[in-house]
């Protein structure tokens, strides 16, 4: 399951002139609830009753806990949060929460795409354990992409709230391309410029393509020196 994320995350310390840091999750996205959603608070609630005809609670289960696969910690001091989305995060359940997104939302990826696979591939959700009951905010048959498609929108949505960047997302399709690209840490500089990172956060400084790698960070420092809440949370049934 994390192999796609794996291979991408093995190209971004030639990429992004920051400390990269795997599985870990920032305090106001590991249990949020109407204090953590702030301005986007009665969005996340309506979005949640469109997907589970349930009312979200204003404080989230206590066992509920969550990692995103990556943090990024910018030389100026600005975070940002990668995700990569494979195949099980495009849904009908995504498509319902990426339609819930309120004007003008900023994001770091083409929303019209993401929301036209997952209308693509409605229907045709895999079976098993994705789709697993996830009591008690996603009870019943399908849980589990009801879960994952609101957890994708909190990490879309939230962090504007909290002076992060928007999110970035990069999908299978596209780990799979730059993979075989002449020059992958090149394409990904460029696929990450034209999603909105500033090219003095990527290497090469002005030149997005550029393959210098001044500044490199060290994913394994950047893991050992983060505050605690940066790092990996322990696994539960949220």
């Amino acid at each position: 399951m994390k192999e796609v994320q794996n291979r991408l995350t093995r190209l971004l310390a030639d990429a992004v002139r920051a400390d990269v840091v795997p599985e870990a999750c920032p305090d106001w996205l590991r249990r949020p609830g109407r204090t953590e959603c702030r301005a986007m608070w009665e969005t996340v609630s309506v979005m949640y009753g469109a997907l589970t005809g349930l009312v979200l609670p204003e404080q989230a289960p206590r066992r509920e806990r969550r990692s995103l696969d990556v943090l990024l910690a910018y030389e100026d001091g600005q975070r940002q949060i990668l995700e990569v989305d494979e195949k099980q995060h495009f849904t009908g359940a995504r498509a319902l929460t990426l339609e819930h997104y309120p004007a003008g939302t900023e994001l770091g990826f083409d929303a019209a795409r993401w929301l036209a696979r997952s209308r693509a591939l409605s229907g045709r959700e895999p079976g098993g354990g994705f789709a697993r009951p996830k009591p008690p905010l996603f009870p019943g048959d399908g849980g589990r992409h009801r879960q994952r498609a609101f957890r994708d929108a909190l990490a879309d949505l939230l962090p504007s709230q909290h002076g992060w960047l928007p999110t970035l997302r990069v999908s299978d399709t596209e780990v799979t391309a730059l993979d075989s690209a002449p020059d992958a840490a090149a394409s990904l500089r460029a696929l990450l410029h034209g999603r909105g990172v500033p090219a003095s956060h990527l290497h090469g400084g002005s030149s997005p393509t550029d393959p210098g790698r001044a500044g490199r960070g060290d994913a394994g420092q950047a893991a050992r020196s983060l505050p605690r809440t940066w790092r990996r949370p322990a696994r539960s049934a949220w």
